[in-house]
């Protein structure tokens, strides 16, 4: 993989995320893809299988005119990635604005679809 193809599945992501699709999800990543949400926990939850990461993905979706994000490659070693970015969730109701910082080590096959996908992040305090 180059800087610039991780980019673009960075910039992939993010639509497929928007998008909500089924289809587009699933292009991302392998028939095998391993995605784990909270890798630096005991209780992590990693979902296994381009099904089973399409299907959580659906579970709870977020609405595209809640969140904002960016993501770019920070660094890339032939099949390995890392990315760093941000997410942000507009204040709504009772909710009020919460931004994540993200960093993603990521894993592709030949096709460049994503075999393992690692997502750590914190959440920023406000003053």
């Amino acid at each position: 993989m180059t800087h610039e193809q991780v980019q673009s599945w960075l910039d992939d992501y993010v639509s497929a995320w928007a998008s909500n699709d089924a289809d587009r999800i699933a292009e991302l990543f392998s028939e095998d893809a391993a995605y784990s949400y909270r890798p630096w926990r005991d209780d992590a939850n990693t979902v296994t299988g381009r099904d089973e990461v399409v299907a959580s993905w659906q579970d709870d979706p977020d609405d595209p005119d809640t969140w904002e994000a960016e993501y770019a490659a920070y660094a890339v070693d032939g099949d390995r990635a890392v990315a760093v970015g941000w997410t942000r969730y507009f204040a709504h109701d009772d909710e009020p604005e919460r931004v994540y910082h993200n960093a993603f080590l990521l894993e592709f096959d030949d096709e460049g679809r994503c075999t393992e996908f690692a997502e750590f992040y914190v959440r920023e305090k406000k003053p």
